[in-house]
């Protein structure tokens, strides 16, 4: 943004705010519909294994390699506002299109090709633009504020999400008990159509500008230097990388697991989910004031104890211990409270912000493309086990009680590289 951006209470910058919160709210709305039950009740339709279903879930974190496209873009756009609104917008049409794949006449494999491009295209695009976003949007919010902006931002999202996922979920189940499964995708896709027009309102109410200032535009020289030849930064990949791993390894395959081994419905998932998103409502303020009060570093250290303890109650969920699952939903949801606001806003810690777009580009890519093929090793061990009769060892298991395990173990890792490494560094005020 421009250097002359002040941050004081006048009528532009409050709207500005006002309209990404509520673009936040949308976008996570949107994202409930396209993963988790939701995700893989529609990719099962289909016709898609679970180790593949598990893969096409990651593709998230696979799509974070698309951010590195947007270093070039940053000193080169001349209009924020509407590069940003056509690529994200673009990404929700292609979320539509992904829930129309069951009604074509295809075979099984034209269908899951058309599911992963979809899904894949929609990913890149809306990542494309992530960290640009974030700039844009985040400049106009005070610089000692960001940990509480983004915790009740957050909690505006999840309040939101709570009775939104129920009641979708509620009502899919409806459909599907009828044996009209696909009248309900044909609701979702009129639900998303309808979200992504509340998303595009909302990106068009924040300010446009600058997320450079074209007096001080950098080379790629400069570039890499202030991020990659930044070893404080380079600690923070290495951190966020163990994170993504862990998480993925695990997280790509809950869906399934829920709804396929534990047998809950899509309804009673999101009703987990909806206590769950609850609890880490109630969390992320005191989260986001202890990251302003202590630092980023300790914020996400702490996410990661509680991420540590959700691992754990899932390494022992089985059909017996089912409601173990609902712990695990439980401690990773507030879990992600702390990570998601403090893996971003731990990057103004360490880098210059004339760099931040860059610097997150980068990081996200590396941490995601790691993520995408941790979630691939957690396809051949799941494939491995099922395969096996569901033992591994010698000892009845499911392939997800393995994987939590070995993501635990990561997480503890994570854990003792913050304590003895990031921690350690001296966090600039900027």
């Amino acid at each position: 943004m421009e250097k002359t951006t002040t941050f004081n209470e006048d009528a532009v910058c409050k709207r500005s705010r006002t309209a990404y919160a509520a673009q936040c709210t949308f976008e996570y709305l949107i994202g409930l519909l396209i993963t988790d039950a939701f995700l893989a009740k529609l990719l099962t339709n289909i016709g898609i294994s679970d180790s593949v279903i598990g893969i096409i879930s990651s593709f998230i974190s696979f799509s974070f390699l698309f951010q590195l496209m947007s270093i070039g873009m940053v000193s080169r756009m001349k209009n924020v506002k509407g590069t940003v609104i056509f690529f994200d917008c673009f990404s929700q049409l292609l979320y539509i299109c992904l829930y129309c794949v069951p009604f074509m006449n295809a075979s099984l494999e034209v269908k899951t090709g058309l599911a992963i491009i979809f899904i894949l295209l929609a990913y890149a695009s809306k990542y494309l633009v992530a960290a640009i976003l974030f700039k844009w949007a985040n400049s106009y919010v005070e610089p000692d504020k960001r940990g509480s902006f983004s915790a009740v931002k957050e909690m505006v999202s999840l309040f939101c999400g709570m009775g939104f996922s129920l009641v979708v979920g509620f009502i899919v189940d409806k459909y599907e008990a009828a044996g009209n499964i696909k009248y309900g995708f044909m609701f979702l896709i009129i639900l998303l159509a309808v979200l992504n027009v509340f998303n595009f309102i909302s990106l068009m109410g924040i300010k446009n500008g600058k997320i450079t200032d074209d007096s001080n535009k950098v080379s790629t020289k400069e570039t890499i230097k202030n991020t990659l030849g930044n070893k404080n930064f380079r600690h923070v990949i290495v951190l966020l990388s163990i994170y993504a791993i862990a998480t993925h390894l695990t997280s790509a395959f809950m869906g399934t697991f829920k709804t396929k081994d534990l047998m809950l419905s899509v309804g009673l998932v999101q009703l987990i989910n909806a206590v769950a998103n609850g609890c880490r409502m109630l969390f992320s303020v005191p989260l986001g004031k202890y990251s302003d009060k202590k630092s980023y570093a300790r914020g996400f250290e702490l996410a990661l104890f509680i991420a540590a303890a959700g691992y754990l109650a899932n390494v022992f969920t089985t059909n017996a211990t089912w409601w173990l699952v609902i712990v695990f939903t439980v401690l990773y949801s507030v879990s992600v409270g702390g990570t998601n606001a403090n893996k971003f806003n731990i990057t103004y810690s360490y880098v210059k912000s004339d760099y931040i777009a860059q610097a997150m580009a980068i990081q996200n890519s590396i941490s995601g493309v790691l993520g995408f093929l941790a979630s691939l090793v957690g396809s051949i061990i799941l494939s491995k086990i099922q395969e096996n009769g569901n033992m591994f060892l010698g000892i009845p298991v499911y392939a997800q009680q393995v994987l939590s395990a070995i993501s635990l173990i990561l997480i503890i890792m994570a854990i003792i590289y913050d304590k003895i490494v990031v921690e350690k560094q001296k966090a600039m005020i900027q």
